[in-house]
C-alpha cells in the first residue's frame, strides 16, 4: 500500500494520458494521490481531478515562483478554495531563491498569508525550499503554526533536518534518492527517522532511477521506497507500512 503525497498532475505534461497514467499507478497499487495544487487555476484543477476518482486529493496553494503576477486576490481565491472538502492541504508554498531574490519580499509576505490558512483551515502546509533554508526558519520560528508540517523534495543538511525532527515536522523523499551520486540525500535517509518520512514522485519532475530523464508519475513511486529500504536496510513490507500510515494519519481531515 502506497501513497504518492505530492504529484502535478494537472500539469500539462498528462493532458494526453491522465486518464491512463492515473490507471498505472492503480495497477501498482497505489492507494492514495495526492495532487499539489501550484497556483490559483492549478489548485481548481486539482480539485476537478480528484472529484474524479475516490482515492485522489487535492491541495491549494501558491508556488514560490508564482508570485511575480499575484495579488491578494489570489489569497482569498486560495481561502474559498481550501473549503472544498477534497482539499487536504495547502501547498506547494515556501520560498525558493535558487534563480533570484528579485521577489524575496513578496514570496516571503506570501508564504506567510498561506501559513496562517494552513492555521485557519486546519489543514497541513505542503512546503517548498530551495535555497532558503535560514529565511524558512526565521519565518517558522515567529509564527503561530498549522499542526502538520512536511518539507517537500527533502535536501537539507544535516542540520536542517535536525531542526525539523525538533519542530515535529515530516520531509518527503523524491526520486532523486534513487540517484547513484546523490551522496547527500542517501545520508539524510539513513538518519531520517521512519515516523517522520513520506514518499512521493514530484511527477512530471524526478523521474527515478530507472526512468531518470523521462517524465514522472505516481506508479514510479515504488522505486523510491525500494531504495529507502535498501538504504536503511529494513524490510521492505515494514518500512512501506510506516510510511503509509505516516502520510494518511498527515493528510486525514
Amino acid at each position: 500500500m502506497l501513497i504518492d503525497t505530492h504529484c502535478h498532475l494537472d500539469f500539462p505534461d498528462f493532458e494526453k494520458d491522465r486518464q491512463e497514467t492515473i490507471e498505472r499507478a492503480q495497477k501498482e497499487n497505489i492507494r492514495y494521490i495526492i495532487n499539489i495544487g501550484t497556483s490559483v487555476s492549478s489548485s481548481v484543477k486539482s480539485i476537478e481531478i480528484s472529484q474524479k476518482h475516490d482515492f485522489i486529493f487535492a491541495t491549494a496553494g501558491i508556488h514560490p515562483t508564482d508570485v511575480e503576477n499575484i495579488s491578494i486576490n489570489d489569497i482569498e481565491k486560495i481561502d474559498e478554495i481550501a473549503k472544498n472538502p477534497k482539499i487536504a492541504g495547502i501547498g506547494e508554498v515556501g520560498l525558493d531563491f535558487h534563480y533570484s531574490r528579485k521577489f524575496e519580499k513578496k514570496q516571503r509576505e506570501f508564504f506567510t498569508y498561506q501559513i496562517e490558512l494552513a492555521e485557519k483551515h486546519k489543514l497541513p502546509l505542503v512546503i517548498h525550499q530551495r535555497e532558503a533554508e535560514q529565511e524558512i526558519k526565521e519565518i517558522l520560528e515567529n509564527r503561530k503554526l498549522p499542526e502538520k508540517i512536511v518539507f517537500h523534495c527533502f535536501s537539507g543538511d544535516e542540520e536542517m533536518l535536525g531542526w525539523c525532527m525538533k519542530k515535529g515536522f515530516y520531509i518527503s523523499f523524491t526520486g532523486i534518492v534513487t540517484f547513484p551520486k546523490a551522496s547527500n540525500v542517501h545520508n539524510l535517509v539513513k538518519i531520517a527517522p521512519l515516523d517522520r518520512i513520506f514518499i512521493e514522485t514530484d511527477a512530471p519532475f524526478l523521474a527515478p532511477v530507472p526512468f531518470r530523464g523521462k517524465r514522472n508519475e505516481p506508479s514510479y513511486v515504488r522505486f523510491i521506497l525500494e531504495k529507502i529500504a535498501q538504504i536503511k536496510q529494513m524490510d521492505k513490507e515494514k518500512i512501506e507500512d510506516i510510511i503509509f500510515r505516516n502520510s494518511l494519519t498527515f493528510f486525514k481531515r
